[in-house]
């Protein structure tokens, strides 16, 4: 038992050396002149414009994670094309459910508007908007 132990502990020491073997090698090699330009901001092949730590719309993240979170799930579509002719009508009720279950989060994140590039104002509703209030 003690020599799989020291399998692990032999890679998790190779490991460790390589990847300081490979900081220790870059920081020796690698030409040591910065300057203002190389310490400016890069957005893309832009010039920068104002500091790096603008605030950033959030919805450029939420709409790709929500795309590789789909992606990701349509990768199971493949392993079940494979066995579907020997599973039959288990499979393709499987894969039904599973559909169905992708569609109803698809709903839902379109219902919420996470898809949505520009989301409307929430309305905030006052009292006198929800309660007529009748005098006399």
């Amino acid at each position: 038992m003690l020599t799989e132990f020291s399998h692990v502990f032999a890679f998790l020491i190779l490991a460790i050396i390589f990847v300081a073997g490979g900081l220790v090698t870059s920081a020796l090699l690698r030409p040591r002149n910065p300057n203002a330009f190389k310490h400016a901001a890069y957005e893309c092949g832009e010039d920068p414009i104002g500091g790096p730590w603008i605030k950033f719309n959030i919805r450029y993240y939420v709409v790709a994670l929500i795309f590789i979170l789909f992606d990701v799930e349509i990768v199971f579509l493949f392993p079940w094309a494979l066995v579907l002719k020997q599973m039959r009508w288990l499979a393709l009720a499987e894969m039904f459910v599973f559909l169905g279950i992708l569609l109803v989060g698809y709903v839902y994140v379109w219902a919420m508007g996470d898809l949505d590039w520009a989301r409307p104002k929430p309305f905030v509703a006052r009292l006198s908007d929800i309660v007529t209030v009748k005098k006399g």
